[in-house]
């Protein structure tokens, strides 16, 4: 690997890899006069004028995979050469990820995937790219992941797990943004319901920071959002997973709420928060009536408990 310490630096990249020893690679445009063009690399960039490469690389890794992810730090730094390139240094991150990448949307290139070294030998891959990640994979040797037990998720008393779902509540001029859940999706279709989503194998900020930009093309820092309302909330059909439902306020955002995807919701409205529309999912209902009076839990479908106070 050619490895520099001078300046100046022409791009940032990042390597991005999973508990697995996998590394997400960008399979680049073909026939476009762009370096390395059809091959395997990763994702990355030039900065722009005034703009650090710590922000470059954040911003990157937002415009072409919209994750939002922590511990990004600094690995090492390659040379850049070849057609289309301009003569430089690309400084390289490391981050972790446990995410699925075909549900990242493509916005630059062909598609996403996870690869492990082994398989990177069969690849047409950038070749500072596959050279830096057979590097960083002996130093970093991945552990082996813990073999599930077949009774996982159920203790003595029959523990259940609960799903978590994050939801943005955004208020402006007195009103709130819900969107319109299309006819057609598995979930509430017809209503109207906060922007959200499951958290999979991030944090619950991190989660909701990406699902604004998928759905709705907002820009929030995790620093921004606030915990404000939970529900905790089982469905009143059988089997149901109960769920924890964790409504987070952005103190500030940027753009304009925008359909991106349209499967899923149709529209994006601000209502007043003292008109709120019908038919519109009941537990968001119940969180916003919580935040305006200042409550901060909601238990929805639980029977409770009666004890028994006879003695008997």
């Amino acid at each position: 690997m050619n490895t520099s310490t001078s300046a100046p630096y022409t791009s940032a990249a990042v390597l991005i890899s999973n508990g697995r020893g996998e590394y997400l690679l960008h399979l680049r445009d073909a026939h476009k006069p762009i370096c390395d063009p059809g091959t395997w690399s990763l994702v990355g960039g030039g900065p722009e004028p005034g703009e650090s490469l710590d922000a470059a690389i954040a911003r990157e890794i937002l415009e072409e995979t919209g994750l939002v992810l922590s511990g990004v730090a600094p690995y090492t730094t390659v040379r850049a050469h070849g057609p289309n390139v301009t003569e430089g240094n690309i400084r390289v991150y490391a981050a972790r990820w446990e995410g699925a990448a075909h549900d990242l949307p493509v916005t630059e290139g062909i598609m996403f995937a996870w690869f492990d070294v082994a398989t990177m030998e069969q690849l047409v891959m950038c070749s500072w790219a596959h050279e830096v990640i057979k590097a960083h994979h002996a130093e970093h040797p991945a552990r082996p992941l813990p073999v599930p037990r077949s009774d996982a998720g159920q203790g003595e008393a029959g523990a259940v797990k609960n799903v978590i779902g994050a939801h943005l509540f955004l208020e402006r001029d007195g009103r709130t943004l819900l969107g319109l859940r299309h006819q057609g999706a598995a979930f509430a279709g017809g209503e109207w319901h906060a922007l959200a989503g499951h958290v999979e194998r991030e944090s619950v900020r991190a989660c909701l920071v990406r699902e604004a930009y998928e759905e709705a093309g907002l820009v929030i820092e995790p620093a921004d959002l606030t915990l404000v309302h939970t529900v905790h909330l089982l469905d009143d059909h059988e089997n149901a997973e109960p769920r924890i439902q964790l409504f987070f306020r952005a103190s500030r955002w940027s753009g304009e709420p925008e359909v991106r995807e349209p499967d899923k919701c149709m529209a994006w409205q601000w209502w007043p928060l003292d008109g709120l529309p019908d038919p519109m999912v009941r537990y968001t209902r119940a969180a916003i009536d919580g935040i305006l009076t200042g409550t901060a839990y909601t238990e929805l479908g639980w029977v409770a408990a009666v004890p028994d106070m006879s003695g008997g």
